[in-house]
């Protein structure tokens, strides 16, 4: 098998036919080994039926059925587990990504671990849906370090070891580039079509933004705090702790050499505050270090990861 394409549907039965039609012709244009799955997020309409009758009628099309709807996440997750392709593609379900653009982003992955999709003639709603996305796309790009146009964008391709390593949850999907680049992967990015939803309602809200700040601020501590917590929360303990004894000690002096009344002095208070929270952020470092001690030997998690070994046989 050398292409994987995963697909996620939730209630879509009226895209279903005319999507894997499009993504049919698309794969067999390209002459390579395909399979397409689809995978059902627990729909409540007629959408995995129609898969249904769709994979017993083409054997490149695998239908996963889960049990309820986990998300968008869970299920490119369990896409990537049944993937057996060396070559992952995923794409929207709502027929907005294009099948046809699947090639341009094959003819970039030998010089890339992901190519990912750049829809810039969006055609979605400026306030609700393209706004926040470049605001998102920019702020993301900034925290993480890694610039992409169009983080939002469904339709990728990853070589195989990129997305097996990759443990998702949450709207941990779209930060895959963000995520995998702690692997030192190469990211290209490359323009696609976008279509408006002709048929079916979108599932994407401004509601969404939320979800999405919060896990970026999860991204960014994992990419750069995972193995070394203390790095992170002690500066904080520190100088907390370090303000709040100064205060102490100037309200010390004032009381022992002035004679001043410091009891009822709200300074008394900020600075007993910002020792314990000093002390707190520190103990909170150290107790990361040790879940992370735990974590990586009991499991034997790897800190490094290697990309290519040469050397000369032994004889």
């Amino acid at each position: 098998m050398t292409i994987s394409v995963v697909i996620p549907l939730y209630n879509e039965e009226e895209n279903v036919a005319e999507l894997h039609r499009r993504v049919k012709s698309a794969m067999d244009g390209t002459g390579k080994e395909y399979e397409v799955i689809f995978v059902d997020d627990g729909s409540t309409d007629r959408t995995l039926p129609l898969l249904q009758e769709i994979q017993s009628a083409d054997r490149n099309a695998v239908v996963l059925s889960l049990r309820r709807n986990f998300g968008q996440t869970a299920a490119f997750a369990a896409g990537f587990d049944y993937a057996r392709g060396d070559v992952i593609v995923t794409l929207d379900g709502d027929l907005q990504n294009d099948p046809d653009d699947i090639p341009k982003l094959l003819e970039l992955l030998p010089e890339n671990d992901i190519v990912s999709g750049w829809r810039k003639k969006r055609k979605d709603p400026f306030l609700s849906r393209r706004l926040p996305s470049v605001m998102a796309n920019w702020l993301i790009s900034k925290v993480t370090g890694v610039t992409l146009h169009d983080y939002g964008c469904s339709l990728k391709a990853y070589r195989r070891e990129v997305v097996k390593n990759l443990k998702l949850y949450g709207e941990m999907h779209r930060f895959i580039p963000a995520v995998a680049n702690w692997y030192g992967v190469k990211i290209a990015e490359v323009e696609t079509t976008h279509h408006p939803r002709l048929r079916g309602k979108s599932k994407y809200g401004i509601s969404r933004t939320v979800r999405v700040v919060l896990d970026l601020i999860t991204v960014k501590f994992l990419q750069s705090f995972s193995t070394k917590p203390l790095q992170f929360f002690g500066p904080i303990g520190l100088l907390s702790g370090i303000i709040g004894l100064l205060i102490s000690f100037y309200l010390t002096v004032e009381k022992v050499f002035s004679g001043r009344d410091i009891g009822g002095r709200p300074l008394l208070l900020l600075g007993a505050l910002l020792i314990i929270v000093g002390i707190q952020f520190m103990g909170m470092g150290l107790l990361g270090e040790m879940m992370v001690r735990v974590y990586h030997e009991t499991q034997k998690k790897p800190i490094y990861v290697i990309k290519k070994v040469s050397r000369h046989e032994d004889k």
